[in-house]
């Protein structure tokens, strides 16, 4: 897949968030958007992921046969996980991951059960979400954006929430569940993207 932003600006209200970015995105491929807090990173990645419009410019997402995809239908090849996106507080962990497979199914058929277990969430399976810890939060987000199919996973400050274990555990689930996807990370943390082999610094758009 390929995603092609050109001359991309976003404002809200009088403010330029960025401007002019000319940038091509491609599976596969591991992309870092860094720059100082209000710099446009989440923006940018609400922007891809569909969520929001340019003010400006143009967005084109490609599919791997190379046909054009609608903005009304890149959620399907889209994961995402960002402190802003909420899970359903009123689900166990276990109906959290059912509800999210209506959506994405996971990868090579893993269950529900077998995602917990690998997350370390194995004994919180039936417990409430409102219940969890931010960092138990934050570790479930992760694994449904990391272990579903879609094809591009989009990651926000992944690692907000998270200790010295979760830090670590972010790192094994990216090498082993997550290479082979287009990745872009919006962070100011080295640590969230050391993984990523190209940088874009918002700044140089402002």
């Amino acid at each position: 897949m390929q995603i092609q932003v050109t001359a991309a600006s976003k404002r809200f209200n009088t403010e330029w968030i960025f401007s002019n970015l000319d940038f091509s995105f491609t599976t596969g491929q591991h992309y870092a958007l860094i720059g100082n807090n209000g710099s446009g990173k989440s923006t940018l990645l609400q922007v891809i992921a569909g969520y929001i419009g340019l003010t400006k410019g143009a967005i084109h997402w490609t599919s791997k046969s190379g046909e054009a995809i609608d903005s009304a239908n890149i959620f399907q090849y889209i994961s995402i996980a960002a402190p802003y996106l909420e899970l359903v507080e009123e689900f166990t962990a276990l109906e959290q991951i059912i509800f999210h497979q209506q959506f994405k199914p996971l990868q090579n058929g893993l269950q529900p059960v077998e995602l917990l277990e690998k997350i370390g969430l194995g004994n919180a399976a039936n417990k409430q979400i409102r219940n969890f810890s931010s960092g138990m939060k934050q570790r479930l987000k992760l694994a449904l954006a990391i272990f579903s199919t879609s094809p591009i996973l989009l990651l926000d400050e992944p690692c907000s929430n998270l200790d010295k274990e979760g830090y670590a555990l972010y790192k094994e689930l990216i090498q082993k569940y997550a290479m082979h996807k287009l990745i872009i990370v919006g962070s100011n943390d080295p640590e969230e993207y050391a993984f990523c082999t190209q940088q874009i610094n918002l700044m140089d758009y402002k």
